[in-house]
């Protein structure tokens, strides 16, 4: 099957003789993978990238216009009459147009679930773009006839006049530094003495943006910065111990890119970030700036959206989604911690981010940086083959120095709550000396299994192949994995005994014990279970940041680019799990991982101390790690990668299989295998590896199975790949079974 077949606009299409009729060819957010064709209504303009909104079936769909023909495949006694178009311009523009195909046929996914993942939620329900208004004060007609030094018996008021008078209006920025309450405000408002008026913001303009000096650079810094070139597109990679300054790094080339009054978009990890982020940036320029990310309201996102369209938004941050933005004059992307899981979408259209944003940077001509301390492999090897620009930190900003690290061997000692009696005096130590710690544990709840002492009897999720978590406070068991619970038991369903252990540690235990020992201290657990309401993360890392003595105890979501200056002891609980994955990336995920939450450590002027508990201290991986740094170990990683024939050497697909029976889900991969070999037989260049069942068998009461593809170029996974969406467009799946593609995929789970 043809590309242009699968899009349904096929070459051999006969034009229609009468000429009477426009196509348009519209993406709806519909799993198919194709454009649908309608009869746009006479007279009505249809431009390209505005909204329409599409009888289809007993449905009415907002879909994207992205053709406009005379002619179709489909008679036109078959075709449906549109209704007008929701846009009087292109609500998405070319640029967007083109990251959205590339997005569909790179990553196979049909191309109205990809416009359906890139438009805010109001505007995929038919909404106008709101933009916010600037809104200000000021004097009537009736305030513009008092004189100089009027309503002298009303100090405030008096004050709110005199500063009308001299600058003509005011907003709610210039009444909260003047102090003016909002009571008075009323008060004369009330008199008909004021107007609040509203106005559009104006789009950026060119000239410094900044509203803060700049920091004082060391030469590795300038020479980062020296080698940016703004006028067209290169990837930088920087990689930059942790600490270094790469922040002040990105602020700079942000500040010569809104000088030429064009916009940047920097992309982070979490939500979290957000706010910590946001205020720094807020402190250093005065040009608006927006955040994108799902913990906004519709309308919120909506807003932030249109600023950027237009140009009223100078900085756009963000996390993954936010590189479907449109941005009115693009002068740079920035990727920090680009080698975060969290950049890659692991369900519906799954896209990384960051490689969608190096393919944006191309097209629009414009630099690209990649930040971070722990790359990725796929980047250092870019990096390496000179395909990216690679500047390098090697030393702190500032007075800060390198944390000094120890690994304590803890085979056969005694652990209290996962803790060695050593780190337990070292954190009695720090808090002493009125510094803070910080205690890392990647695994939340209270313990990861529940184990019935007389029959070994497990709690087991009924719905996944994995064990139940015990969350001792909320008296349940919960699965990690789809969020199923239950009560906590109190005896063996097997043999009813009440003697049910817990074992092994998760953070709320750890929280437990450290409350024991450390009663006079503040206990700041942060994890998946602590965070999600909305603003609790911010809220927490409020606490933090009033500088107390407290301990800090979480998972991996504080290891993601948080600046802590009063932390001088990090805790790692356990530094083993990456060794002995079953996952080819699990070694450089350990390696991240322990180097990015020791980097939490002596940020500031005092000097910081790390302690890995671990029960294999003399790993090679681990010494390499720990004694020649984080770049050494992970060009150790790409020469095994390559010998294993892994990314980045080779390129991999998995086609994942779901189903209520396993066996039908094997069944449905092994005769495609077999299809697929008819058409691109295997080969040491394109290679088959399965079905098989996946790590985690069964998940949500489906039994998953994979077909893997590994290829040595791109070309040749694309082509596998088109064959793969023609199977699956021609097999018609029953409902019980349910398919889905991950092109590079990051989780093999």
């Amino acid at each position: 099957m043809s590309r242009s077949l699968l899009k349904g606009t096929p070459n051999n299409a006969m034009p229609d003789p009468s000429h009477q009729h426009r196509i348009i060819r519209v993406a709806l957010p519909v799993p198919l993978r194709k454009l649908f064709d309608y009869i746009g209504e006479a007279g009505q303009d249809y431009p390209i990238g505005a909204r329409v909104k599409v009888p289809f079936g007993p449905r009415q769909l907002i879909g994207v216009v992205i053709e406009q023909s005379h002619q179709s495949e489909q008679t036109l006694a078959k075709l449906k009459n549109a209704g007008p178009a929701l846009d009087d311009d292109s609500l998405v523009p070319e640029e967007i147009r083109q990251l959205l195909s590339f997005c569909s046929s790179y990553y196979q996914c049909p191309i109205g679930e990809a416009y359906s993942t890139a438009l805010p939620k109001l505007l995929r329900q038919g909404e106008a773009v709101s933009l916010p208004k600037h809104e200000y004060l000021q004097l009537s007609q009736e305030g513009l006839g008092l004189p100089v030094g009027g309503l002298s018996k009303a100090r405030k008021q008096a004050a709110l006049l005199s500063a009308l008078q001299e600058q003509g209006k005011l907003d709610k920025t210039d009444l909260k530094r003047l102090c003016i309450s909002n009571s008075v405000v009323k008060a004369m408002l009330d008199k008909g003495l004021l107007n609040w008026q509203s106005e559009q913001l104006p789009t950026i303009a060119a000239g410094d943006q900044q509203k803060q000096a700049p920091l004082s650079l060391n030469e590795e810094q300038e020479a980062a910065l020296e080698q940016l070139r703004y006028q067209q597109f290169a990837c930088y990679l920087l990689e930059g111990t942790t600490g270094s300054g790469k922040t002040e790094v990105y602020l700079q080339a942000i500040a010569e890119v809104l000088r030429e009054g064009r916009q940047a978009l920097v992309l982070i990890p979490e939500i979290g970030l957000t706010p910590q982020t946001l205020g720094r940036f807020q402190n250093r320029f005065k040009c608006p700036i927006v955040a994108i990310h799902s913990g906004l309201n519709d309308k919120e996102r909506l807003q932030a959206w249109g600023m950027a369209k237009t140009g009223q938004a100078g900085i756009i941050i963000g996390t993954r989604s936010a590189i479907f933005t449109p941005l009115y004059r693009p002068g740079i992307i920035i990727i920090d911690e680009e080698h975060d899981l969290s950049f890659k979408q692991q369900d519906g259209v799954r896209y990384s981010g960051r490689d969608l944003a190096i393919f944006r940077a191309k097209k629009a001509n414009i630099p690209i940086m990649l930040g971070t301390a722990t790359p990725s492999l796929e980047s250092l090897h870019n990096a390496i083959q000179g395909r990216y620009e690679h500047l390098r930190l090697t030393r702190r900003a500032g007075a800060a120095k390198p944390p000094a690290i120890s690994v304590e061997d803890i085979k056969q000692k005694t652990l209290i709550g996962g803790l060695s009696q050593n780190s337990l005096d070292s954190i009695a130590n720090t808090l002493a000396a009125g510094n803070q710690v910080l205690v890392f544990l990647n695994r939340r709840g209270f313990a990861p299994s529940l184990i019935c002492h007389n029959c070994g009897w497990v709690a087991e999720c009924r719905h996944c192949s994995a064990r139940m978590t015990l969350h001792k406070a909320q008296h349940q068991m919960r699965c990690h994995h789809c969020e199923a619970s239950m009560a906590q038991p109190q005896q063996c369903p097997d043999c009813f005994s009440r003697e049910l252990i817990s074992q092994g540690y998760g953070t709320q235990r750890s929280e437990e014990t450290l409350q024991e020992h450390f009663p006079d201290t503040q206990i700041i657990r942060i994890d998946r279970d602590s965070t999600r309401k909305k603003q609790a993360m911010h809220e927490l890392l409020q606490e933090v940041d009033q500088g107390q003595p407290c301990i800090l105890l979480g998972t991996q979501m504080l290891a993601k680019g948080h600046h802590f200056p009063n932390v001088t002891l990090v805790v790692i609980v356990d530094a083993d799990g990456g060794l002995f994955s079953g996952d080819f990336r699990g070694p450089e995920r350990m390696g991240q991982l322990i180097t990015q939450v020791a980097g939490r450590a002596g940020r500031a002027e005092k000097p910081g101390k790390v302690i890995i508990q671990s029960h294999n201290k003399d790993h090679p991986l681990l010494e390499t790690l720990l004694h020649k740094g984080y770049h050494l170990f992970a060009r150790q990683i790409l020469r095994e990668r390559q010998l294993a024939y892994m990314p980045p050497y080779r390129h991999l697909a998995l086609l994942h299989c779901d189903a209520r029976d396993g066996l039908q889900a094997e069944s449905f991969l092994q005769n495609m295998r077999q299809w697929l070999e008819q058409y691109a037989p295997p080969t040491p260049e394109q290679i088959y590896l399965g079905p098989f069942a996946a790590p985690m068998e069964k998940r949500k009461q489906m039994y998953r199975y994979q077909l893997q593809f590994n290829c040595e170029s791109r070309r040749h996974m694309q082509q596998i790949l088109n064959l793969v969406g023609q199977y699956l467009d021609q097999s018609k799946l029953p409902n019980h079974i349910r398919c889905s593609l991950d092109v590079d995929p990051l989780d093999m789970m």
